[in-house]
């Protein structure tokens, strides 16, 4: 998958926090110990320093969801960043999305932290981050 297609799925997947442009994904992914974990309808973009992966994003095409894509991204994610030498996972994920967190918190992850107001949505409002962290 490229930049661009990395966008326009994150694009058609995201509201709060906003997508990411093309130009964005291409940046990331030339940084020391980024990768991405790809398939048609899902992405995952991550990076491993020394012991930790950091989850970038997550995202699954809407007409797509609510069929294991999410999750099956998600362990790939786990399993390469694993093979990077990670041995635990942190990410942000807005506190209103509740799919996400479920899906985190099924995949093992816990709170360990709150950024208040740290996101901006669609309508100008704000919601927080949630800081979550699992052993891999």
């Amino acid at each position: 998958m490229t930049p661009e297609d990395m966008a326009r799925l994150h694009a058609a997947a995201m509201t709060t926090p906003r997508p990411w442009s093309s130009a964005e994904f291409a940046s990331l992914l030339s940084m020391p110990g980024t990768f991405a974990i790809t398939d048609d309808h899902a992405l995952a973009l991550g990076r491993v320093t020394l012991d930790e992966a950091e989850l970038l994003t997550l995202a699954t095409a809407p007409l797509h969801r609510r069929r294991g894509l999410g999750r099956a991204i998600l362990g790939r994610f786990h399993a390469t960043a694993q093979a990077r030498g990670a041995t635990h996972a942190l990410l942000e994920v807005a506190a209103g999305n509740t799919a996400a967190r479920a899906l985190y918190r099924g995949a093992g992850y816990i709170q360990t932290g709150i950024r208040p107001r740290y996101y901006t949505t669609g309508s100008g409002g704000t919601d927080d981050a949630l800081i979550l962290c699992c052993a891999l």
